[in-house]
């Protein structure tokens, strides 16, 4: 917790979900990730988030914390090593607490068995690419270096996104 606490920058109930599911991959054969060994992909952008990546090891920078944007505090962690996976999804019961303080919910996180807190489930082994190092190629447009990946071929210009998104409105 100390970690995760000095990383996101305090104690709430969202770093505590996060390591929960750092210590439940960490015990369950998870190790913490020095390369791309793990990958966790997370459905939301909340304090869990920085929790995982500072226990597990798993960054955007490498590549290895891949972020689903759909609002929900799920998480799924594969293990190259290993060829593993395992999602943990919070369950619905755990939110009905509205009427406990902050510190209140952070305790009844963590003295909580897992499986109160969590649908726990093996996941087929199927994580996504390891991250590719690709060329930056110049926008025609804004003139400023973008992966080459993400650049959109239209009107016989190449344009990073936010020219092309500008472009087509």
């Amino acid at each position: 917790m100390k970690k995760a606490t000095i990383f996101h920058g305090h104690i709430c109930p969202g770093v505590a979900i996060g390591v929960l599911v750092a210590k439940y991959a960490i015990e369950n054969g998870f190790e913490h990730s020095p390369d791309e060994e793990l990958v966790a992909i997370v459905e939301n952008d909340n304090c869990s988030v920085d929790a995982i990546q500072a226990l597990l090891g798993t960054t955007f920078g490498k590549g290895n914390l891949i972020h689903r944007d759909y609002g929900k505090n799920n998480f799924t962690i594969f293990s190259r090593k290993t060829e593993k996976g395992v999602r943990l999804s919070l369950k619905s019961t755990f939110g009905d607490k509205k009427k406990t303080t902050r510190d209140e919910k952070v305790k009844l996180l963590l003295e909580s068995k897992l499986e109160d807190i969590f649908n726990i489930e093996e996941v087929e082994y199927n994580p996504p690419p390891k991250a590719q190092i690709e060329e930056s190629i110049t926008c025609d447009i804004c003139k400023e270096l973008t992966m080459n990946s993400r650049m959109i071929d239209y009107q016989e210009n190449k344009m990073c996104i936010p020219c092309y998104q500008k472009f087509k409105k």
